[in-house]
């Protein structure tokens, strides 16, 4: 696979500030949720883990300053992230650090990269849990109290998240004693060469349960449901996003909850209303006499059929505005406006006795016609 420029997958230059990340990150999320993209959901799912891996790695200081000067970052599975561009650039493709494993693995059996100790101790955050909610036009007009149930891991209250028997159930590794790496000593053509390995017993922790929790199975973690009411508020937009901190899945090693994010659709959209921002916009189509002489058109509104008030000598293209029949602001009482535009239509064809009315119209404007066509027979 072609390797991922990071700046390049959120869009930013490499001198951006974490704030320039950090709003990068939150609009590509918006566009590339699974969730709003039904027909094309794998690559949508896709691009939405390349985008979360970038931000990963660029939010943080640590591993931005790593990933700017080697062209890699250590992976949290516990392998490694790497790209072609940088000081780890290979002139014949891939990475240098690609090849220095192949040669480390021929001679050794083992590889540089698993020399870093895993950070399997280390607390870390808990992945973020996205849902859907589906309201109407009402109540994205006035808001509203959803309770919304879903499922997440919590920490194991029994063992504190440990995953040992009353939390206390471990002793030391026997294989590396503690340390959470293996050294091993190789005697090779070019002397004597040392390597480290994260220990494949206690994966790099130094310890290992003695006996599992009984109630999570030594995971640390448990499956729950998990009800909750949020209050919706009026004027909020189709795809919009509200964030319930702490609501997603609980960290390893007691590291913290993740967030809920809630992401709102709305249903029952009148057919022709787009809306941007707070105002909706439709058009309306009335006939040409009703242009002239005026009257009373219905239309569909956000809260069902609107009639409006067509002056007399209406103009096509004219743009009326319904004052306050839009959606209001989020935390706003004040509501946008309706903004409706006229198309007048022209018929396509005539009883004889409205083409009789209007060519005495037309006389009347001394307004020069197309003549009457006389019929197969006459002169």
């Amino acid at each position: 696979m072609a390797k991922k420029d990071y700046y390049e997958v959120l869009g930013v230059p490499r001198n951006a500030s974490s704030e320039e990340i950090k709003k990068a990150y939150k609009e590509l999320v918006k566009k590339w949720h699974p969730d709003l993209h039904k027909e094309d959901k794998e690559e949508a799912e896709e691009k939405f883990k390349e985008i979360r891996e970038a931000y990963e790695v660029l939010s943080d200081p640590q591993k931005r300053a790593q990933y700017d000067k080697f062209g890699y970052v250590g992976h949290p599975e516990g392998g490694n992230t790497y790209q072609s561009w940088g000081t780890g650039e290979n002139p014949f493709g891939g990475s240098i650090f690609d090849d220095l494993e192949d040669i480390f693995g021929t001679f050794f059996g083992q590889s540089p990269r698993g020399s870093r100790r895993s950070g399997k101790n280390k607390a870390a955050r808990g992945d973020d849990i996205y849902t859907t909610v589906w309201i109407d036009i009402k109540e994205a007009l006035y808001g509203t109290e959803k309770e919304i149930e879903y499922t997440r891991y919590e920490t194991c209250s029994a063992c504190h998240g440990t995953g040992a028997k009353n939390g206390t159930a471990f002793k030391t590794c026997p294989k590396c004693h503690g340390t959470g790496v293996i050294t091993i000593q190789q005697r090779t053509l070019f002397g004597v060469m040392t390597t480290q390995s994260t220990c494949d017993m206690c994966g790099g922790t130094g310890r290992i349960i003695s006996e599992k929790c009984p109630v999570c199975g030594g995971r640390g973690k448990v499956t729950k449901k998990k009800k909750i009411k949020v209050k919706i508020p009026a004027g909020v937009e189709d795809g919009g996003r509200m964030r319930v901190a702490n609501g997603g899945h609980a960290g390893d090693n007691n590291g913290p909850y993740g967030d809920l994010f809630i992401i709102i659709r709305i249903k029952g959209m009148p057919s022709g209303l787009k809306r941007e921002g707070t105002n909706v916009y439709s058009e309306v189509d009335i006939s040409c006499v009703k242009a002239a002489l005026g009257g009373t058109v219905e239309i569909d509104g956000l809260e069902g059929k609107e009639l409006l008030e067509i002056p007399a000598g209406t103009q096509p293209g004219t743009v009326f505005r319904l004052k306050g029949k839009g959606f209001p602001a989020v935390n706003s009482r004040k509501r946008g406006d309706h903004m409706v535009k006229v198309n007048i239509v022209i018929p396509r064809s005539l009883t004889s006795e409205q083409e009789e009315l209007l060519r005495k119209y037309a006389d009347t404007m001394n307004e020069e016609v197309k003549k009457k066509k006389k019929g197969f027979f006459h002169i």
